[in-house]
């Protein structure tokens, strides 16, 4: 079982949408965004069944997942790899998570089931401005922010 840092937990965090993979049935990936994965304890992470019909299949025939999360703005994050537990409502993590939901987005957020993920490996992901271009992570977010920005100017 891996250990989740406080980095990682930062990262999972302030990246608010990470991407699920999980293996379609004539072994395909099949990669799903959520917008729902927090770190649960030191060892999980737990994301909603909101709307991931393809997802809940593959991971109810085969529990292998790997879940990223990237920070955009400080072009770094991580690689989750691990097992898949699917648990229903009345279950601790999903009533963890459906408050947290709730809090967040209000009533009538759609909630199906609870996906608690052990993280058996993680691994860092970073830009190649790191290893390559020897950026500081400051830098990088401010050009990045400015970019975002720019982008979606009206």
């Amino acid at each position: 079982m891996a250990t989740i840092t406080e980095d990682m937990r930062r990262i999972v965090a302030d990246a608010m949408l990470s991407f699920a993979a999980t293996v379609c049935e004539d072994g395909a990936p099949n990669l799903s965004p959520k917008g729902s994965v927090f770190v649960y304890d030191d060892a999980h992470l737990v994301f909603m069944d909101i709307a991931s019909p393809h997802t809940m299949a593959n991971l109810r025939r085969d529990p292998r997942i790997e879940i990223n999360s990237i920070d955009v703005f400080r072009r770094r994050g991580y690689r989750f790899k691990g097992t898949a537990e699917i648990l229903p409502p009345g279950s601790g993590p999903y009533e963890w998570l459906n408050e947290k939901l709730l809090a967040a987005n209000g009533p009538g957020y759609p909630a199906n089931a609870a996906v608690l993920v052990a993280v058996e490996r993680a691994a860092a992901i970073d830009s190649p401005a790191y290893t390559f271009g020897g950026a500081q992570e400051a830098e990088l977010t401010a050009a990045w922010r400015d970019r975002y920005l720019q982008a979606h100017r009206t």
